[in-house]
């Protein structure tokens, strides 16, 4: 069995995968909690990290065409009419990184026009200056500086220090 990247009805993720559970499916809905200004407070909301998707390990022969028509369910991902098959290392790589069920969304400690240094990724090593955080992604925008222009990038925010 694999695991298979399933899209849900907007808003059901949760019906769909208490959906693929009565069929006796295995389901991993990864969220993530992050701190919002509501009405001028501060709080702590719990979203899908995915947003209308969830994952589901499927016996195709057996569970396709029962997990593809469940209710809150509108297709399982696929490449034609192959479904998509999802590594083993990525869901596992999620669930490594959840606390409580939920993955926790860090808050971003830069300020606009300060310089950071990216100590990941095909960039690392080279300084930029922070210039806006994006909403709900774990992403920064930044300014890179190079000898001849400056460019925009927008990497995650783990791969980003203060310097």
């Amino acid at each position: 069995m694999h695991w298979y990247a399933v899209r849900a009805k907007p808003n059901h993720e949760r019906q769909a995968e208490l959906s693929l559970q009565r069929l006796g499916v295995e389901t991993f809905y990864p969220q993530m909690k992050q701190r919002r200004v509501i009405r001028r407070r501060e709080q702590m909301i719990i979203g899908s990290l995915f947003p209308g998707y969830l994952f589901a390990r499927l016996n195709l022969a057996v569970h396709y065409r029962a997990a593809k028509y469940a209710n809150g369910v509108l297709d399982v991902v696929a490449f034609g009419s192959i479904p998509a098959i999802v590594d083993e290392e990525i869901i596992e790589g999620i669930r490594a990184r959840l606390q409580d069920g939920c993955l926790a969304v860090p808050a971003v400690s830069f300020t606009p026009g300060a310089v950071v240094r990216i100590h990941a990724g095909h960039l690392q090593g080279l300084e930029a200056v922070f210039e806006r955080e994006m909403s709900d992604h774990e992403r920064v925008v930044l300014l890179l500086r190079t000898l001849t222009y400056q460019a925009r990038v927008v990497l995650p925010v783990e791969q980003v220090v203060n310097t």
